[in-house]
């Protein structure tokens, strides 16, 4: 059975990319794959430029190591020197308001601090292209208005931004751009609001469909 099958599009310079579809259709799959961790075995991946991943909220993160040893290992992981890191890492630890926790064992931090710390770590290395999967959904209100906020900024720098989120209202509002997997395959490609409408429908009808059965 494959994870992926026949899977084919493009992404542009400037475009933010929304993508939806059940648990289990192959969202995160995908991901793996652009950001080169899964290898494909049948096709190609073309990728052109400096690709920055948030697959999950403490991706790469050791706990042993404190938040601002995390900034400095994720960082050159990502291609910046350490001149560069040190130039930015206050604008970092800022961004993530977590400047009386920086030098505490990241072990030690909720699941929202990693979260905000591996975001702000993503969006301040200027990636080319920026893989984000359900990052979005952590945290609390401010600092979700602030990620969408510097999402905005990013694009404004022309650069590609792909996130797979459940929040199908964010994906709407604010993607120029939404495909919806089903089973492995692109399902629909198009306009977000045409996407997303199409894609609640086909909900729908499977909920009603699970839920006449039960009644059998």
């Amino acid at each position: 059975m494959w994870a992926l099958r026949d899977v084919s599009f493009r992404v542009d310079e400037g475009e933010i990319l929304g993508i939806i579809g059940r648990n289990g259709a192959g969202k995160s799959t995908l991901f793996l794959v652009l950001s080169q961790i899964l290898a494909v075995d049948e096709g190609t991946v073309d990728i052109r430029g400096e690709i920055s991943t948030l697959l999950t909220i403490s991706a790469g993160f050791r706990g042993d190591l404190t938040g601002l040893e995390n900034i400095h290992m994720s960082a050159s992981l990502l291609g910046l020197s350490m001149s560069k890191i040190r130039e930015i890492e206050n604008e970092i630890i800022a961004f993530a308001e977590l400047e009386e926790f920086i030098d505490e064992p990241i072990k030690t931090y909720s699941t929202g601090m990693k979260a905000r710390l591996g975001f702000a770590i993503a969006v301040h290395v200027h990636p080319d292209i920026l893989l984000m999967d359900e990052v979005l959904s952590v945290g609390d209100e401010s600092f979700r208005v602030k990620s969408q906020e510097r999402i905005h900024r990013l694009l404004g720098s022309a650069r590609a931004i792909l996130i797979v989120s459940h929040n199908l209202e964010f994906i709407r509002s604010h993607c120029s751009r939404a495909i919806w997997i089903e089973g492995g395959t692109v399902r629909e490609d198009g306009q977000p609001e045409d996407v997303v409408r199409n894609y609640i429908g086909f909900c729908t009808e499977i909920r009603k469909r699970i839920e006449a059965q039960s009644q059998q």
